[in-house]
């Protein structure tokens, strides 16, 4: 049974979304996860995933309307096995100054199906092989949990990654490089590819 890949690119555009920004407002969270999931939705339907981007507009799409698309496209395909992935950065503040939190985190709602829980392992654990653990205590799961709407209303696994931070220095720009941009993804192919059996050779070389 083919995989499908849901993609939810984080947030809208500068225009759309106040503070989800880094504190010079040189990195803007909902640009940046639409690049990020433009350049992962590429590479997964050259892998053979049926990769979907959910929400395809500049504008900031409400929580619920992105559970609907998600939950409606699984209903349409019942020949797939779905996979949720929303992909952010994370902030230590709110855009107004700089701190020093750094490193990748990946969250599964509290209510999580064991699939859920496999791919955010899956995903942290080769984000801690690229040298993106940074400096945070990690939960012995290795995935933090939270109700979020996106992945505790989808009716499929879902993880929601948080991918470095806006608001540490070092971390703004390296994801504005594109060997940082080039790493998110590759991070996020190779957890989907691990997860679903499908052979994937990581290139990109450790932060």
């Amino acid at each position: 049974m083919k995989y499908g890949i849901l993609l939810d690119n984080g947030h809208g555009t500068r225009r759309h979304t106040a503070g989800k920004h880094s504190p010079d407002r040189s990195l803007y969270e909902g640009e940046w996860a639409r690049e990020i999931v433009s350049r992962l939705h590429s590479e997964l339907c050259k892998l053979g995933f049926d990769a979907r981007i959910i929400v395809p507009e500049e504008s900031d799409i409400a929580l619920r309307t992105r559970v609907a698309r998600a939950n409606r496209i699984m209903k349409e395909n019942p020949g797939r096995r779905w996979l949720y992935v929303s992909v952010h950065i994370n902030a230590a503040g709110n855009g107004d100054k700089w701190y020093d939190a750094s490193g990748v985190s990946v969250y599964v709602s509290n209510g999580a199906s064991q699939e859920s829980r496999e791919l955010a392992q899956t995903f942290y654990g080769i984000a801690e092989k690229l040298g993106l653990k940074g400096n945070r205590s990690v939960p012995k799961e290795r995935y933090w949990r939270a109700n979020f709407t996106v992945i505790t209303e989808t009716k499929m696994p879902a993880i929601l990654t948080e991918n470095m931070f806006q608001d540490n220095r070092e971390d703004c720009e390296w994801l504005k490089s594109e060997k940082g941009k080039d790493t998110i993804v590759s991070l996020h192919v190779a957890a989907l590819c691990q997860h679903c059996g499908i052979p994937y050779v990581l290139k990109i070389a450790k932060r």
